[in-house]
């Protein structure tokens, strides 16, 4: 984390004209102390009435008078640094990195002071020698036109002698004469409306007019301030000669650029303040096949924002970022969302865009797909974003299939590079370059996502997939530990299942078929009680039509599904599968086991069969033995039955017993002893 002022690439002033009601003024570049800024007013100097605040912070911060100034004054907010060491460097003392950042923050913020002082200024150009510099007297240039002699030097031209503009013809086989007022046509400027440039006058009303009367119109450069959105309709242009040309909002209170059409076209420009840099939303027509390119986002709530609005027919569609840089976003740098009953911002295609704090505080994230669908595509995006965000990438509950190819992420304060949100689903992540120290992929959707060569430990992670011939080193399960008593219901989350019924008899429902196809499933028993785990399925029979008695510890069963039931394709009953029990009264034969050892001891004692259409005994092989010295006789009998062979077979004796085994019919004795 940085604890010294980073120098933004900004011009450190900034001018506004007072409306008259308006206290608070932005300054987007930072100062050292609040006597670092100086305010005038028309050029005057202003010492009193006002409070400079957020001085020390990289993203700037606001002054804020005491009255409003008046209606039409002109406010100009400057950094001016008194050009001076700051700081003094002991021979053989310790050299303190936060002294030496401190010092080179205070040289590049000087440098951008004088670099600022010089843009106005003519000059010769670098590849040539420069000539006379000085002007002529003052006498002999009034009422003159600046030219230049032979030599490339000033001189006063007299007005009169200035001719017409001639007419233009281009260069090549075939070119015509048109004249130059046909050809300024090509490209008209929003200077045709009266638009200023100078970042005092507000130029709304000239852009918007120019879009009005222009479907391809051009922003020259300068700083060009609005108080109101400026809305792109469809199948226009708006394009401006690069970063120099600049849209700066009067302040936060709108949205700087809104794009409600299709077929537009936003280029090469910058856009500086404003709640949303640009929004793009179905108002008036589908919002589709737009193309933003080349554009910077400075200093807004959001960057960009995609709304699916309220009307379905009208969505946000197919649209076009490319190489889209938003600074210092205190909300989200690119959002996409759904503000009423509109569909999902589906399908838009971001490439090479990235989201950068610059050390400014946001709220949420770089990337933020609140709701989208259908493969809306993130290529080679960046999102470095300062330590008080959500997350660098955001996947919401509602979006789906959302696509994020070679994303780069970077924070700190463990913030997670990439956050997937309860309800997102299909999430395609490719190799992640996660920087920030919290987690590469934090999962709250339930492994609703696929991962090629990203996150961590595990760089990837399928989901459904069909493999012809596959060849592994190593092959692990997904286990899931179940302790607990009553009935759990499976899902297909795991394939191994190691279950404990310590607590007391457990059933465990498999799904039902129809919804597991091709699934296996293997539960387990880990625990020494002797409470019987049931294997059922629900709202089916169970695997091989019935259900399935793990009664000993290590028994285990392995199933799997065709899709209309499940079968059984291993199972073992551990050695020693043997109960022991001390009692009296009725004792239930629960076939969990394969030999029952019981000491009626304590008093008579009934070992009670399952009854003859009893599914678990269908097969079952069972020997009951008495253990005890005693003389109560031990009577093993079927439940609602006549018992083995037809009759209750009494163990009158220690050591005497009977095996049994069940057709699914009756009980047959197959030796006693």
């Amino acid at each position: 984390m940085t604890s010294h002022i980073k120098i933004p690439k900004v011009q450190p002033i900034v001018r506004y004209v007072a409306s008259g009601t308006q206290t608070d003024y932005q300054y987007f570049f930072p100062i050292f102390a609040s006597e670092d800024l100086a305010i005038y007013f028309d050029g005057a100097r202003q010492y009193h009435g006002f409070d400079i605040l957020d001085a020390g912070k990289t993203e700037g911060g606001l002054v804020t008078f005491d009255a409003p100034p008046k209606n039409g004054v002109v406010i100009t907010l400057e950094r001016l640094l008194e050009f001076e060491r700051i700081t003094d460097f002991i021979e053989g003392g310790d050299f303190s990195a936060q002294a030496i950042n401190n010092e080179l923050d205070y040289l590049t913020a000087s440098v951008q002071q004088i670099n600022r002082s010089l843009a106005p200024m003519l000059r010769y150009n670098d590849h040539e020698i420069a000539g006379n510099v000085d002007l002529p007297p003052r006498a002999n240039r009034t009422n003159k036109a600046l030219g230049f002699d032979g030599n490339g030097d000033p001189i006063a031209v007299a007005i009169e002698n200035m001719q017409s503009a001639p007419a233009y013809t281009a260069s090549g086989m075939g070119a015509v004469t048109r004249t130059t007022v046909d050809k300024f046509k090509d490209m008209i400027s929003v200077r045709n409306f009266g638009a200023k440039g100078d970042g005092l006058t507000d130029d709304t009303l000239a852009i918007q007019q120019a879009l009005t009367a222009y479907d391809s119109v051009f922003i020259p450069e300068g700083t060009y301030l609005i108080s109101n959105t400026i809305t792109v309709a469809a199948k226009q242009t708006l394009r401006g000669a690069g970063q120099t040309s600049v849209l700066l909002c009067q302040d936060k209170t709108f949205n700087a650029v809104e794009i409600v059409e299709d077929y537009t076209t936003l280029a090469n420009l910058k856009i500086q303040g404003g709640d949303v840099g640009i929004k793009l939303y179905g108002r008036d027509r589908p919002c589709v096949q737009n193309a933003i390119t080349d554009v910077v986002i400075a200093g807004a709530n959001t960057g960009v924002q995609l709304d699916g609005y309220n009307d379905t027919n009208k969505p946000c569609y197919w649209n076009n970022f490319d190489r889209v840089l938003v600074e210092q976003p205190a909300i989200n740098g690119f959002h996409l969302t759904k503000s009423g009953a509109g569909d999902t911002p589906n399908a838009n295609k971001f490439h090479a865009c990235r989201a950068y704090s610059l050390s400014a505080p946001i709220t949420n994230a770089g990337f933020y797909v609140e709701h989208g669908r259908y493969n809306n595509s993130f290529i080679d995006c960046e999102a470095n974003v300062d330590g008080t965000a959500q997350g660098c990438f955001i996947i919401g509950a509602g979006a789906g299939e959302t696509q994020l190819i070679n994303p780069y992420a970077e924070s700190f304060n463990q913030v997670p590079n990439i956050k997937l949100e309860n309800g997102s689903i299909e999430t395609s992540i490719m190799n992640l370059l996660s920087v920030s120290d919290g987690a590469a992929i934090w999962d709250l959707s339930g492994g609703q996502y696929m991962a090629y060569n990203a996150g961590f430990p595990f760089k990837n992670r399928l989901q459904k997939t069909t493999a012809t011939d596959l060849n592994t080193t190593l092959q692990r399960y997904d286990t899931e530990y179940i302790d607990a008593s009553g009935t759990i219901t499976l899902d297909t989350s795991h394939t191994v299942h190691l279950v404990s019924s310590f607590g007391g008899a457990l059933t465990i429902e498999l799904p039902e078929a129809g919804n597991a196809t091709g699934a296996e499933m293997v539960i387990k028993k880990i625990d020494s009680s002797k409470n019987v785990i049931t294997v059922t399925e629900e709202n089916g029979n169970g695997p091989d039509s019935r259900n399935y008695y793990l009664g000993s510890e290590n028994d285990y069963v392995t199933m799997l599904s065709n899709g209309a039931e499940w079968f059984v394709t291993s199972s073992n009953r551990s050695a020693g599968n043997t109960r022991f029990y001390d009692g009296a009264g009725i004792y239930d034969i629960d076939m969990a086991v394969d030999i029952y050892l019981l000491s009626s001891f304590g008093g008579v004692m009934e070992a009670r069969l399952p009854p003859a259409n009893a599914p678990e005994a269908v097969g079952r092989t069972v020997t009951i033995k008495k253990t005890d010295v005693s003389s109560n006789v031990i009577t093993v009998s079927e439940l609602g039955g006549s018992g083995p062979d037809g009759f209750n077979q009494p163990l009158n004796a220690q050591y005497k017993a009977l095996t049994v085994v069940f057709d699914g019919g009756q009980w047959f004795i197959i030796s006693q002893f």
